[in-house]
């Protein structure tokens, strides 16, 4: 008898010791998040929260800027969390990508999904795809903290799944002027909530009428001349706040915090004295500019 149990107190400390060991290991693995972001929901919030309107014809979004700002939000929420990457669900009339679609994929870090645009400009099957992506990155373990800026009831579905595996999902949401933009399901089923103000979106949202620079009215600059303008603003950058701030900024190459990314637009907008709001090619290579000319003094 006493054998016997002495045999079971060695099994139960070998078990011990085997769970101690696999906790360990867990805790050594390096936490993961993404971003998922539901362009239906950002145009129409974003829209309506800075420019008045939820008409996309009627604004422009600086959505390279903007993935940065989310990106670099991320990064301090998460702080000890790599970044997986970006996923931009979006709506096509065939799944064919727009030319703004096209920019948004070429970014690092981005992967563009498209839904179909019905006749009256809905998108469908968006929902859909958010939720296989989530489930699926949560089931293989991708991921351990999921960003889902979104508010449609539909994403309850997803969330439920990607717990079910468990991972964490925060809802990110847009500053509404009244009401809710967000369903009251889908803000009781996430891990936490975050609201983004006004603040936050009106760097990359502006009125097409209302532009600071009218980009008809000068000569469209070169890809060159931006690139050399970004590295006169590095410059003047680097100048006025030494390499202690480059030292800060450099670990988050090729991405700019949003305030860097805000002063070095509207800096550079106010040299070309021409808009850079929606002109995504541009936009690259005014980061280009900077990052070359920082990059080249450390």
């Amino acid at each position: 008898m006493n054998d016997d149990l002495v045999a079971l107190g060695a099994r139960i400390d070998r078990t011990n010791e085997l769970l101690q060991r696999m906790l360990a290991e867990v805790a050594k693995t390096p936490s993961t998040h993404a971003i998922f972001v539901d362009a239906g929901y950002l145009y129409a919030a974003a829209g309506r929260l800075v420019a008045g309107t939820e008409d996309r014809r009627s604004f422009d979004l600086d959505t390279e800027g903007l993935i940065e700002a989310l990106i670099d939000r991320a990064r301090t929420i998460f702080a000890d969390s790599r970044l997986l990457r970006v996923y931009w669900y979006d709506g096509a009339r065939r799944r064919i990508h727009t030319a703004e679609q096209q920019s948004i994929a070429e970014l690092p870090d981005v992967k563009v999904r498209l839904g179909n645009l019905n006749a009256n400009n809905q998108q469908k099957g968006v929902d859909s795809l958010i939720r296989s992506d989530l489930e699926s990155l949560a089931r293989h373990r991708a991921i351990s903290d999921a960003a889902l800026l979104g508010g449609d009831e539909d994403l309850v579905s997803a969330v439920e799944a990607a717990q079910g595996y468990g991972a964490r999902v925060h809802l990110w949401g847009i500053e509404a002027p009244e009401g809710r933009n967000q369903a009251e399901p889908l803000l009781w089923e996430v891990d936490s909530q975050r609201t983004f103000d006004l603040d936050f979106f009106k760097p990359y949202v502006a009125r097409r009428t209302g532009t600071t620079y009218d980009a008809t009215a000068a000569a469209r600059p070169t890809r060159d001349d931006v690139r050399f303008v970004g590295a006169q603003v590095a410059a003047k950058w680097l100048a006025a706040r030494g390499r202690e701030a480059l030292v800060d900024l450099l670990p988050g190459h090729p991405y700019l915090p949003g305030s860097v990314d805000q002063d070095l637009l509207v800096e550079a907008e106010g040299l070309l004295q021409y808009s850079l709001r929606g002109q995504a090619d541009l936009r690259r290579a005014l980061r280009d500019g900077f990052w070359e000319h920082l990059r080249a003094q450390y």
